[in-house]
C-alpha cells in the first residue's frame, strides 16, 4: 500500500490551506474563536516546518478581511467567489510544491467551502487532511454531517495535534522544541465530542 493511501504526511510534500476565516463570519460561526485559534497554531507550525500556506477570502468586499488573530497578515490573500479554494491562483501555488501529495485543510464553512475544496483536491489525486478542530459552520448539524461525508469520500479526518506530530515524526527533529511549545496546551474544545461518540451515520 502506498504512503499516499495510508495518509502519511511530510512537510516537503504538503501545503496548508486556510479557508475564508473572515470578519463577517465571526458572530455566526459556531466556535469561531476556537477554530481560528487552532488554525493559527497550524500556521505557526507551517512556518516552523517551512510548509507553504495558502489563504483565501470569500467575496472579501462583502464578507470582510481575514481576522487578525489568525496571524496571516504577511501572507497574500486570494479572493474568490466560488466555494472551492481551487482557483487558478491557488493551482499555481500547488504546482510550485515539488511532488505535492497532501493538502492540510482548515477553515469555514465545513459543508460548503471545506467540502468543495476537499473534493476538488481529491479529484486531482492528492490526499486531504481535514483538521477537524480547525473547521466549523453556522450549524453544527451541517458541520458534523459534512465531516462524515468527507470521510466517506476519502478525506483523512485529524486533530491539529495529531497532524502536527505526524509532520514532525521524531523528538529529535531540529524544530521539535519550538513545535512542542505550540502544542503544550491542548487545543480548545470545539464541540466535536458528540460527533466522535456517535456511530457513523449512514447517509
Amino acid at each position: 500500500m502506498s504512503a499516499c493511501r495510508l495518509g502519511k504526511v511530510f512537510p516537503k510534500t504538503s501545503i496548508l490551506f486556510l479557508c475564508d476565516m473572515q470578519e463577517k463570519f465571526r458572530p455566526n460561526i459556531t466556535y469561531f474563536p476556537q477554530i481560528v485559534s487552532v488554525a493559527a497554531r497550524m500556521l505557526k507550525v507551517a512556518k516552523e516546518l517551512e510548509i507553504p500556506t495558502v489563504v483565501t477570502e470569500q467575496y472579501p468586499k462583502g464578507l470582510g478581511p481575514t481576522v487578525p488573530e489568525l496571524g496571516a497578515e504577511k501572507l497574500r490573500k486570494y479572493p474568490k467567489t466560488c466555494f472551492s479554494m481551487i482557483i487558478p491562483e491557488v493551482e499555481k501555488e500547488m504546482a510550485a510544491v515539488p511532488n505535492l501529495k497532501s493538502v492540510l485543510l482548515c477553515g469555514i464553512e465545513t459543508q460548503v467551502c471545506i467540502m468543495s475544496t476537499a473534493l476538488d483536491v481529491m479529484e486531482r489525486g492528492l490526499d486531504v487532511h481535514v483538521v477537524v478542530d480547525a473547521c466549523s459552520s453556522r450549524s453544527q448539524v451541517d458541520r458534523l454531517v459534512a465531516l462524515s461525508r468527507l470521510r466517506q469520500s476519502g478525506a483523512f479526518l485529524t486533530t491539529s495535534e495529531g497532524l502536527i506530530l505526524q509532520l514532525v515524526r521524531d523528538a529529535a527533529h531540529p524544530r521539535f522544541r519550538e513545535i512542542q511549545k505550540l502544542i503544550m496546551d491542548p487545543a480548545p474544545d470545539s464541540g466535536l465530542l458528540p460527533f466522535l461518540a456517535a456511530p457513523s451515520p449512514r447517509i
